[in-house]
């Protein structure tokens, strides 16, 4: 009998998936054979477009030292490091004054936030968020905002937390595009809305939210946007903090050395700096050309696809996933905002019986589906969503069955987008409700805090 749980027709003709690297990949199953490896981990990491990989490519054999190099390289390279800033600017829609910063990544970006924040500065921020927008405020004084029900109390929590807010003192909101645990889509236009009325800024967390959706910072009226190249589709770890210029212009830079110095020179006992101006305050060391370039050549292809046909798509396979999953009674799909609010490719879910991890093993295993499992770096969201304590145990790694009634700890999560065939999600949802239903195939065990098959 077929575990394919009978799934909607699509409403929008699906076209097929943009080319990325790894799609002829095929994995070993530990039932024997291999299969199309199915990559359902977008969130964390997306593959790289094809096209990226080809520009990045053809641009190595050229690669030099970026800035001051006086070799035609070097010339070469410090041109394509600008030119791709350039592209950022176009692709995040960039007011005329706004710099743009590249950095590691969103992390890396929003704690750079952190550092540049005028003294006094009061930042609110709610529980929600990932780990990336939680933690970087140590040294602020700090609002943490309760989780909302809906997008509506979202921006009333939000209203009501700057209700009293001095607007002659520096304020910060720092909020998410897209929940890296739900997919579910924050009301960014207005909570900014309100955080301007009460004299505050915004910096949009938009690492789950640029692969999937066009962010024009003019639109949303944003301050800040901090995001990340590897979960748009580019290799070598860069990301971009971009927005107005004065708390950055005005702040130590982010790391001193070269690049970020204009003049150095002996001073008492040390040294007195003239720190340069604009992106290049807080770019010290050499910068990364190739992942800058990269990132840029991201940009280019999603604008050059057009967002409403990659959104379009990526909604038909998103009402795919959900039906799929709404049909298998063991299954229940995580959700913060109501199961109306909008998502884009991320959907985080648990199974009846099951822990987490081993479901995550026994999907790759027995099924060569690569998921995300735990806490995805948010785990006073996770554990909001699943209604546990703050004190209870994790329990990655183990293999053994939840007891009736128990409840899980960590999730799975499935993501996805614009590499994405519908083969993998029609794949996933066969392959759990299979699981849920007889159970896996193979013996599995703990090994190094993971739930590994055993050989």
């Amino acid at each position: 009998m077929s575990v394919q749980p009978s799934l909607p027709t699509t409403e929008v003709e699906l076209g097929d998936p943009l080319p990325v690297l790894g799609s002829d990949v095929t994995v070993p199953l530990v039932t024997g054979g291999e299969v199309p490896y199915a990559a359902l981990d977008y969130a964390a990491s997306s593959p790289v477009l094809a096209s990226v990989w080809n520009d990045v490519a053809s641009y190595v054999p050229y690669y030099g030292s970026v800035h001051r190099g006086a070799g035609y390289l070097s010339q070469l390279s410090t041109d394509l490091f600008e030119q791709s800033r350039e592209t950022v600017r176009e692709f995040l829609g960039c007011r005329a004054d706004d710099e743009v910063v590249f950095t590691r990544s969103t992390t890396d970006s929003l704690n750079m936030m952190a550092a540049v924040l005028p003294a006094g500065t009061k930042v609110y921020v709610f529980e929600t968020e990932h780990h990336a927008a939680l933690l970087p405020w140590r040294d602020t004084e700090l609002t943490l905002l309760r989780a909302p029900g809906t997008r509506h109390e979202a921006v009333e929590i939000v209203a009501e937390a700057l209700a009293g807010h001095d607007p002659e003192r520096p304020g910060l909101v720092c909020v998410t595009g897209a929940s890296n645990v739900t997919g579910e889509l924050w009301p960014v236009a207005e909570i900014t809305e309100v955080a301007h009325a009460a004299g505050a800024r915004v910096v949009l967390d938009a690492a789950q939210l640029v692969p999937h959706r066009p962010v024009d910072i003019g639109e949303l009226g944003v301050d800040y946007v901090a995001f990340s190249g590897h979960k748009m589709y580019a290799p070598f770890g860069t990301g971009v903090l971009a927005g107005r210029a004065d708390w950055l212009r005005e702040a130590e830079p982010y790391l001193a050395g070269g690049g970020a110095s204009r003049r150095v020179v002996r001073g008492g006992d040390g040294f007195c700096v003239e720190w340069q101006h604009g992106s290049a305050r807080h770019e010290a060391g050499s910068p990364n050309v190739v992942g800058a370039y990269a990132l840029a050549s991201a940009c280019r292809a999603l604008r050059s696809q057009g967002f409403a046909s990659l959104v379009a798509r990526e909604e038909a396979l998103l009402r795919r996933t959900l039906a799929g999953l709404a049909a298998i009674p063991q299954v229940k799909v995580l959700s913060l905002l109501g199961d109306c609010a909008p998502r884009v490719g991320v959907v985080s879910f648990v199974v009846e019986g099951w822990n987490s991890s081993h479901l995550a093993s026994a999907l790759s295993a027995e099924h060569g589906i690569g998921v995300r499992d735990g806490m995805f770096c948010a785990h006073p969201l996770v554990r909001a969503l699943l209604g546990n304590a703050p004190d209870q145990p994790d329990e990655c790694g183990a293999p053994e069955p939840l007891a009736p009634g128990e409840r899980p700890v960590n999730a799975v999560r499935a993501s996805f987008g614009a590499g994405t065939p519908v083969e993998h999600v029609d794949r996933l949802v066969a392959a759990v409700a299979r699981l849920a239903r007889d159970g896996a195939r193979w013996t599995y065990r703990t090994e190094a805090g993971r739930c590994v098959p055993v050989r």
